[in-house]
Parts: C-alpha cells; sequence; structure tokens
C-alpha cells in the first residue's frame, strides 16, 4: 500500500516526520532511482527506496527507552560541538534513537528515547493530547490566588496556555516544591509562567509521560519500556483534542 515517504522514512527510525521531510528537501532520499520530491508517496513493499544510497527498510523491531537525563545534559545532539554531553551518549544501545520531546538544559528527569518515528510523531504533535507531570521547585509560598492563575492559564506571547493541574507537594523555608501537570508543551513553559507569577524555578524535574513513569531511575539511569508500556503509548496516541 502506498504511503508518503515522510512517514514510511519515520516508521524505518528516521526521525520525526518533519525531519524525514527535510531529509527528502535535501535530495538524499530515492525512489526506485529517482530523486524524491515532498509529498511523493511509495510503496514499501515494493518500491527501492533508499537515503544516502542505502536500502530503507521499514519493518524492523522497535527500541524505546526511559532515560533520567540529568542536569546539565542536551535533550538532543546540539550543535555538533562535542562540548555538552547529549542524552543519546548516556544510553549504551546502537542504531538512530530520538528524543520525544526536550527538557531544557537545567531541567531533569524523564525522557524518553526511540527509533520509532511515527510514536514520536503522534507524541509531539499538539493535536494528540497526553499528560506531561513535572515536580517544580519555586521560591516563595505560592498562595491560592497565585495557583488558581496557574491551573487556569496566563498569557504567553499573546495565546493563553492550556488549563494545568497544580498543587502544593511541601512547603520549605523558602521554597515551595509543586505538582504541575500539563497538556501541553510549549518552550521552557513552566520556567516562564513561574517567573510570570513571581515564583522563579529553582529546580524542575519531570517525572511522567502519559503512562510512562520516571520512578526508579537515578540521574543518568535509563532502561527499556515494558511490551505494556508501550502498547499504552500507541493507545495514548489514538485520542485526539475535540
Amino acid at each position: 500500500m502506498e504511503e508518503r515517504l515522510q512517514k514510511i522514512l519515520a516508521r524505518a527510525g528516521f526521525g520525526s516526520r518533519r525531519a524525514c521531510e527535510e531529509l527528502i528537501r535535501a535530495g538524499r532520499v530515492a525512489v526506485n532511482r529517482q530523486v524524491a520530491q515532498i509529498g511523493q508517496k511509495a510503496d514499501p513493499d515494493r518500491d527501492h527506496i533508499t537515503l544516502d544510497g542505502k536500502p530503507v527498510r521499514a519493518n524492523r523491531e522497535r527500541t524505546y527507552v526511559a532515560l533520567h537525563k540529568p542536569r546539565g545534559v542536551l535533550s538532543d545532539e546540539g550543535n555538533g560541538t562535542g562540548r555538552i554531553q547529549t542524552a543519546r551518549e548516556l544510553v549504551g544501545l546502537p542504531g538512530r534513537l530520538y528524543p520525544v520531546g526536550r527538557l531544557d538544559l537545567r531541567s531533569e528527569g524523564l525522557l524518553i528515547l526511540t527509533d520509532d518515528g511515527e510514536l514520536t510523531h503522534r507524541l509531539t504533535h499538539p493535536r494528540y493530547e497526553h499528560e506531561k507531570e513535572y515536580e517544580a521547585l519555586v521560591e516563595g509560598h505560592p498562595d491560592e490566588k497565585i495557583l488558581n492563575q496557574w491551573q487556569q492559564g496566563v498569557f504567553l506571547e499573546g495565546s493563553k496556555t492550556a488549563p494545568a493541574e497544580v498543587s502544593i507537594l511541601r512547603r520549605e523555608k523558602d521554597h515551595t516544591w509543586l505538582r504541575i501537570v500539563l497538556h501541553e508543551g510549549r518552550k521552557r513553559q513552566i520556567r516562564r509562567v513561574g517567573a510570570m507569577l513571581g515564583h522563579p524555578v529553582h529546580q524542575l524535574i519531570r517525572v511522567r509521560i502519559g503512562p510512562v513513569r520516571l520512578e526508579g531511575l537515578k540521574p543518568g539511569e535509563w532502561r527499556h519500556l515494558s511490551e505494556q508500556e508501550v502498547k499504552a503509548l500507541r493507545k495514548l496516541t489514538k485520542r485526539k483534542r475535540s
């Protein structure tokens, strides 16, 4: 059956659909020895598809990893200078593995890495709603008014953030640990909202992505996802926002 090339490449583990579109634009993909074009379709069972002259094999066993990304480690491959350690370097497995979403350099916690480009696309696309849970150490002691504002959403760059779950885990002398559950993923969203509401974030840990939890992993440690977790992630991506 014919499918769009970027979907075939993503399923073969060459990144998200968007990343695979860039491979096609760069002229690195060919179908039956003809340079492919954006929007082109192919049948992986009948057509000869290559990337940089090497055959693309769409059907193979996938790898799914949960990593506790430490602070100071890049989620992705970065700028290629090699000066900062990347999440991929912490996972001692062969092959291509891509992060599902990102955590900024100062944040830590759960990061999923996989060579399943189709699942990556669905987990990162805005139309597929899934929860991401964080624990945030913020400056000061937010009151009920601040918590309500955070829960209901605030305006960032002209648009309101989606409603979030925000609750107090525990108070310390000059700081408070918050539990925050998001259904969207704007860049540095928790840090920006915290600063806007007068409670800058000093530490941020992602503890859950959908059904997958961080618990049991120390910074720098990783594990394979269970078959049940992978099935739950796939089921999750079948639900779309209304």
